[in-house]
């Protein structure tokens, strides 16, 4: 038979094989082994703040996108008020750009400024809202020949911005996509330099600032322009 002696120490060595510590260490082990947990739940309560911050920003925008019924469509002349009504305050008001209805005759005749030469004009309609204040967005191509487009008009208005609504990317893919059927390889653009969110939009989508000099000869520019861009949207078929 185990003496006394031996059956504590025994149950000692148990024990110490259960804890993984040393009997005389057991009190740092214990330290030790939370001061290692404190990271993982660290860790843990950060992701689950991450998951509930993604789950309400995704309630939120379906929210929004529920309460709202945004399509984008081709707009005619029977528009011109809507389109200036929005423009207009968005470059006087907002941005101080120097400029006035009289200095854009293009806004008075959509029809005969963007679709007759065969370039476009679109609007963002939120159908959510009275007809006569649907516009959210705007975005206007003229096709000045050679292949080559001008992006002109493009703005939103201020409670329409925002990835939630997309509209500003939506209004671009939408331009972009007809430029690809009607064989309009080269996009230009010009604006004006205090307009600092509407040059990280224009450069995420690819287009690359040029110099003054560098725009073709058939660039219509505007007095207030003093920025410009590029897009290559493919080469020119070879005759």
């Amino acid at each position: 038979m185990k003496n006394h002696r031996t059956i504590l120490i025994t149950n000692k060595l148990k024990q110490t094989k259960k804890n993984k510590c040393p009997l005389s260490d057991r009190k740092l082990c214990i330290i030790e082994q939370k001061q290692q947990s404190f990271p993982y739940r660290k860790y843990k309560m950060t992701f689950r703040f991450g998951i509930y911050v993604v789950n309400y920003v995704y309630l939120y925008i379906n929210t929004i996108l529920m309460e709202h019924e945004i399509i984008i469509s081709p707009v005619y002349n029977d528009y011109c008020k809507q389109i200036q009504e929005l423009i207009l305050p968005i470059q006087q008001i907002e941005f101080n750009v120097p400029v006035t209805l009289e200095g854009q005759p293009d806004l008075l005749d959509i029809e005969t400024n963007y679709h007759k030469d065969g370039g476009g004009f679109w609007a963002a309609l939120d159908k959510s809202k009275p007809e006569d204040h649907q516009m959210s967005g705007t975005i206007g191509l003229i096709n000045v020949g050679q292949h080559t487009g001008v992006i002109r008009k493009m703005f939103v208005r201020k409670e329409y911005r925002g990835k939630e609504f997309g509209i500003g990317q939506n209004l671009l893919n939408t331009l972009i996509a007809y430029c690809n059927t009607h064989e309009i390889n080269d996009l230009y653009l010009g604006t004006v330099e205090i307009l600092k969110a509407a040059h990280r939009f224009y450069e995420k989508n690819g287009f690359r600032e040029i110099n003054v000099d560098e725009l073709p000869v058939i660039f219509p520019r505007m007095m207030a322009d003093n920025k410009f861009y590029h897009l290559k949207l493919k080469e020119s078929a070879k005759i």
